[in-house]
């Protein structure tokens, strides 16, 4: 701000941080302009602890019944791996919101078990307005999709396992 006091400038970012948390937002970002060499640029955001589920845990309580109990460790275990850690991992390039398919109704990009090339689509992130397409990094097979059509992703989370 330049020359003049604003003094609506508090309660103007009071309420856009409202609206964040109302609107269930992670970061709003506004510029309000006042005139010649005047204006209000202001960024409210808030830190999201991403919670995932385990994909693995309905497999690996399935196997019991198939299998001896010492066959259900291994993969009781691999359900525990960080599936950003595994070297078929394909990560969010940018935060914005996830899309499995190109328009709701339409079969999506690559589900388990779908066999992809190397620059195939695999899904689409939307970041303010613009529709990124994300690409497969190599040819082989969808073996996990950790994400949820429609939900918003964060830079470097784990989005889907192509070995």
């Amino acid at each position: 701000m330049a020359k003049n006091s604003h003094d609506g400038d508090v309660a103007f970012v009071k309420a856009l941080a409202e609206v964040l948390k109302s609107n269930d937002l992670t970061e709003l970002e506004v510029m309000r302009e006042y005139g010649q060499d005047d204006s209000l640029n202001v960024r409210v955001s808030k830190q999201v602890n991403v919670v995932q589920q385990a994909v693995a845990a309905p497999v690996a309580a399935a196997a019991p019944a198939a299998a001896a109990p010492s066959a259900a460790a291994p993969a009781a275990a691999a359900g525990n791996d960080d599936p950003s850690q595994h070297p078929g991992a394909v990560t969010s390039p940018m935060v914005g919101t996830c899309y499995l398919q190109a328009e709701p109704g339409t079969p999506p990009f690559a589900a388990v078990g779908d066999k992809v090339t190397e620059g195939q689509t695999l899904l689409i992130i939307e970041a303010m307005k613009t529709m990124n397409h994300i690409p497969a990094p190599k040819s082989g097979t969808v073996k996990r999709v950790l994400v949820e059509d429609g939900t918003p992703v964060e830079f470097g989370a784990p989005l889907m396992i192509v070995e």
